[in-house]
């Protein structure tokens, strides 16, 4: 699945699959400007900022068990967002400097360090990457990911596939080839 927020004309935050079929509001209510947004892939937990109403709230991927994690000033200029074990980590944009919260108790916030200019921030911890199974876009014998020509997309699960052209292009009939 791939998760994003959007704050057009309705703010939310949805899921849709890779190929950008099945797109789902997962959020559409008491949301105004969700900016930064992290899962918990092992809970299948969404975390996101709302920088208008600050606050970071979490739901889960159906988006139930909907509550606040922190609310406040503190909030208002965040703009990067990871989560790992116990902890958010996030980027505040006004002074760059790099917050821990502890997801299950607000109170504990700290500034971890500064960094310039820092706009994300990402986790990158052996137990956070999932295995990796056989699917519908491994590599064919001839070099082409899922047997598309340009871009294999995973449709709604691990086993079926979508192939997709580069600007410019458009799909031939077989549904592989770009042209």
């Amino acid at each position: 699945k791939l998760f994003f927020t959007d704050y057009g004309n309705v703010a939310k935050v949805e899921r849709c699959d890779t190929d950008g079929m099945n797109r789902t509001w997962i959020v559409d209510s008491k949301i105004e400007q969700p900016t930064a947004l992290a899962l918990d892939l092992i809970n299948k937990y969404v975390y996101w900022v709302d920088i208008y109403l600050d606050n970071v709230e979490v739901v889960d991927y159906e988006g139930r068990r909907r509550h606040t994690v922190i609310k406040g000033r503190q909030v208002r200029h965040l703009s990067g967002l990871a989560v790992f074990e116990n902890y958010l980590y996030a980027v505040n944009s006004d002074n760059f400097s790099i917050l821990q919260i502890n997801r299950y108790n607000s109170t504990d916030v700290q500034s971890l360090t500064r960094l310039d200019n820092a706009k994300e921030i990402r986790v990158y911890q052996k137990r956070t990457q999932t295995a990796v199974r056989s699917h519908a876009c491994e590599v064919d014998p001839y070099g082409m990911p899922g047997g598309c020509s340009h871009i294999c997309l995973l449709s709604s699960n691990y086993k079926t596939r979508t192939c997709r052209c580069r600007t410019g292009f458009i799909l031939g009939s077989d549904g592989r080839s770009c042209k």
